[in-house]
């Protein structure tokens, strides 16, 4: 599977941490390259460092998705603040057993980009 990695909160540090439990947690994990990109929908905000990682796991689907919201909150994820403001760490399903499952991957090119690294490709 592969998931998609975005942070703009102490950027470096939060994604370190967040690949630190990732390879604790799942096997086979490899990142593609980190970019800045600009924000998304709020503009007057820190640039975001936007890649993706592609890894295995046991867990299903719904579980992993869980999985992931608790890795934002223990990195801090302030979940009041608005949809597109800052956050210290966004972690989403991209790619689930070959399937591509985020829209997403169609409206952001560093998200194809970082994908199309990790092998899968559209």
């Amino acid at each position: 599977m592969i998931i998609s990695i975005g942070s703009n909160i102490n950027p470096t540090e939060n994604i370190r941490k967040m690949l630190a439990i990732l390879q604790a947690d799942c096997a086979e994990l490899r990142v593609s390259d980190l970019v800045t990109t600009k924000p998304i929908g709020i503009e007057e905000q820190d640039d975001f460092v936007n890649g993706a990682a592609s890894l295995q796991t046991e867990m299903g689907q719904i579980e992993f998705k869980a999985y992931l919201k608790s890795v934002e909150d223990r990195l801090g994820r302030d979940r009041t603040l608005p949809k597109f403001g800052p956050r210290t760490m966004d972690l989403d399903i991209v790619v689930w057993n070959g399937q591509l499952i985020d829209d997403d991957y169609f409206t952001r090119d560093f998200l194809r980009d970082a994908v199309a690294s990790l092998g899968f490709i559209k």
